[in-house]
């Protein structure tokens, strides 16, 4: 199966993307790249996704000239900000112009480390991701928002810079680890919340076949498909976040405070969404009256996915003095994206630092 997604970015046509994705790397996506006639093909990865996949990058490299690979360490704890200057020096030295392109083969961390140099060198070159991940197909290679991190927070120094183009070749995740797996489908569940159809699609497939091990391919390209075109819609309408964008925030609030807190060594992106979805569903309870019978719903979900829904025995006055470094926070206020109902989000309010306390206490007297 090959299919293709159209992203059309409102306000700037220009930048509207193609999104395709198969069962395996198609041999036009080489053509494709090819007529971008990049005047330098860099291809940045990590050791982790070079190891598995040195074969497919070493022909991407040989069919693409003149080119060069960097292959970067693997980990959210590389994607800081002063990793960048070796970076930058070594294209500088390897003489990239403004028609050169930056090619992200790997993982979130790849894609917005090599995105937010792509955006930033020589005020812009040409990018592409080929996102290796579940997390990177369905969320951070999608939307053109790339950054790095920075000692207080995460994504808090990047930019709006869309791709040329995503491929996204589902063989990649045959060689997933299972943490990896718990990210993209953390994020797989956030983008179900924003969406009645989806949800109810994804609700049946997780209550008749919840081992995900089990999923086909055929399946996987349904469920991908339709998690990438929530995202999709929404970018759509409001590329830089001045107001719809932000509910793909759901949860991500706490995530990153909890990401931050622990200096990003000890959990997961994923891990600390699907502790972050938790935290939503219970203040959305108390803010908006959200049903207990969606929120047990939603937890059977993550569940049968075996997505944490602890606290990790982290403390809750500490995840809140990191949520006041939050990107989205305007005057001191920290902004908070609730859940009236699936597919009904409510964005743009304010959390009362008070409310997160008990919300993040009956977290842990429920889940531990």
């Amino acid at each position: 199966m090959y299919q293709q997604l159209f992203i059309p970015i409102e306000e700037h046509i220009n930048k509207s993307y193609n999104i395709y994705f198969s069962d395996d790397f198609k041999k036009d996506w080489f053509d494709l790249l090819k007529n971008f006639r990049f005047t330098k093909n860099v291809l940045i990865t990590d050791d982790n996704v070079f190891t598995y996949h040195k074969e497919l990058i070493q022909t991407l490299a040989n069919q693409l000239q003149p080119s060069k690979i960097i292959v970067r360490p693997k980990g959210e704890e590389y994607k800081h900000i002063k990793y960048t200057q070796e970076i930058y020096e070594d294209l500088i030295q390897y003489e990239v112009d403004r028609k050169s392109g930056i090619i992200a083969v790997g993982g979130g961390v790849i894609g917005d480390f090599a995105g937010f140099i792509a955006s930033t060198l020589l005020r812009g070159i040409g990018f592409v991701q080929i996102p290796t991940t579940l997390l990177a197909m369905v969320d951070s290679s999608v939307g053109g928002k790339v950054a790095v991190n920075v000692d207080v927070g995460k994504n808090m120094i990047g930019s709006f810079y869309q791709p040329r183009v995503v491929l996204c070749s589902l063989a990649f995740l045959r060689t997933l680890p299972e943490k990896e797996w718990i990210c993209g489908l953390a994020e797989m569940v956030k983008h179900a919340l924003l969406k009645r159809n989806v949800y109810e699609n994804f609700k049946k497939v997780v209550f008749n076949q919840p081992d995900y091990k089990t999923w086909d391919f055929e399946l996987w390209n349904r469920l991908i498909y339709e998690s990438i075109q929530v995202k999709a819609e929404v970018v759509s309408k409001d590329e830089k976040e001045s107001g719809l964008r932000s509910i793909l925030n759901l949860g991500h609030t706490v995530a990153h405070a909890i990401e931050s807190l622990t200096n990003y060594k000890e959990f997961s992106h994923g891990e600390a969404v699907s502790r972050g979805l938790v935290t939503a569903l219970l203040l959305s309870k108390k803010k908006f009256q959200l049903s207990d019978k969606i929120i047990e719903e939603v937890i059977q979900i993550m569940r049968l996915l075996k997505l944490p829904l602890d606290t990790a025995n982290l403390k809750a006055n500490e995840i809140a003095h990191h949520l006041i470094y939050d990107k989205k926070n305007q005057k001191g206020k920290i902004k908070y994206i609730y859940l009236k109902d699936i597919g009904n989000p409510v964005y743009d309010l304010e959390l009362d630092i008070q409310d997160f306390l008990d919300a993040w206490m009956l977290q842990k007297d429920l889940f531990g």
